[in-house]
């Protein structure tokens, strides 16, 4: 099949974005063609096979070694719309199914999803909805109680100007209902971006003034002191998900800061039972599987499982929760719809090779495509045949 890659966009976590695409373009180039599709920060779209190479990105020459393109929402269109130059003329690649690789906005939240849908192009990975309820981490937590699953304390601030004009109300409510420390997150944020810990009142405030830079809406967290995190990774779709084996990932820091996440080990600074792994989340110190109880991995397994399906997810997810040892106790924190490098280290840890977990994506992607086009989207109501006259009275 032609495999489109689209990657890059108009969202902070840009950069790994880039590195998760090359490595999943790797792992399908065997079986499949793959077609490069970058998009740069401001949101002009490229493609052509010189935009598979890494070199292109760290000189910035994507516009030399690509074409402008773009994906027009038509259906039965059926891939991208090339521009070409003075030597080819504009032409359609066609494409067989898109793998979404853009992390965080324009690419995570269901936006770039909608356009998919508009262009009746298989994809893989969440949907829409699910998408953008697994972006939101507002209406995400409103997914979890629903489906009754054990949250992290926190507090929601509906707009940053509500802390301007209610400073003590808010500040008071944070202390009694949640305690310091405290972390603050922008709700439609990720990879650590925009987040800071906050131990008092005045370091909320300067923590609120960090975060609302990223989005409006915030969300204040309990520190769960003495906890550890353990991440899960789950793939499929609701009524048939399977569970990756848990990590532990080991920050130099407090919390995985976005240095922590994908800086600090190079190409392959980390570590998986002392092994060397591949850049991107693969680079993280982390502990394959998570030195835990049996006990408490089947807890965070059932948790990672509840939330997947809580949001609607589809494809491949992680979900980060936190673990207290010494009482038993799990709490799911979140779920990250769209992971880093598709948390392809949690599957070769369990058993499937990351190609294997590629061809597993898009198959599912090909599978709901499939099960879409046999709804109902339209029908001749005749509702215009009864109108007479230029306009309609109501």
């Amino acid at each position: 099949m032609r495999v489109g890659v689209i990657f890059g966009g108009r969202s902070v976590e840009h950069d790994v974005s880039i590195v998760t695409a090359h490595q999943a373009m790797a792992a399908v180039a065997d079986r499949h063609e793959v077609v490069p599709i970058y998009i740069d920060r401001d949101g002009h779209w490229f493609s052509g096979p010189g935009l598979n190479d890494l070199a292109v990105y760290r000189e910035k020459r994507w516009a030399e070694a690509g074409e402008e393109a773009f994906l027009p929402p038509v259906a039965g269109f059926g891939g991208l719309q090339v521009s070409g130059g003075r030597l080819r003329g504009p032409r359609t690649v066609a494409l067989d199914v898109v793998v979404p690789a853009i992390h965080g906005t324009y690419g995570e939240d269901g936006t770039l999803q909608g356009l998919l849908e508009m262009a009746d192009i298989p994809y893989t990975g969440s949907g829409v909805a699910a998408s953008a309820v697994g972006m939101d981490k507002e209406l995400m937590k409103t997914a979890f109680a629903g489906a009754g699953l054990p949250l992290v304390p926190h507090v929601r601030l509906l707009s940053a100007s509500v802390f301007d004009v209610d400073r003590g109300g808010i500040s008071d409510q944070v202390s009694r209902e949640l305690g310091y420390p405290v972390f603050v997150k922008p709700a439609r944020a990720g990879s650590s971006v925009g987040i800071g810990k906050a131990s008092n009142e005045d370091e909320l405030a300067e923590r609120i003034e960090v975060a609302r830079h990223y989005d409006d809406r915030l969300l204040i967290e309990k520190s769960m002191e003495g906890c550890i995190e353990i991440n899960c990774s789950v793939l499929g779709r609701a009524g048939s998900m399977q569970v990756s084996v848990c990590e532990q990932p080991v920050a130099w820091q407090e919390f995985l800061s976005f240095d922590d996440k994908y800086l600090r080990g190079g190409k392959s600074g980390g570590t998986t039972e002392g092994a060397k792994t591949p850049g991107g989340m693969a680079s993280l110190d982390r502990r394959i599987p998570a030195p835990i109880s049996d006990e408490l991995t089947k807890q965070v397994q059932e948790n990672a499982t509840g939330a997947f399906a809580a949001v609607g997810a589809e494809g491949v997810a992680r979900v980060d929760c936190f673990v207290n040892e010494a009482t038993g106790e799990t709490w799911v924190m979140e779920i990250n719809t769209m992971p880093g490098s598709f948390a392809f280290y949690l599957w070769e840890a369990t058993g499937k090779a990351f190609p294997e977990l590629m061809e597993d994506l898009i198959g599912l992607g090909l599978e709901r495509h499939e099960a879409q086009r046999r709804l109902t989207f339209s029908f001749d109501s005749q509702i215009l045949d009864r109108q007479s006259g230029g306009k309609a009275n109501g």
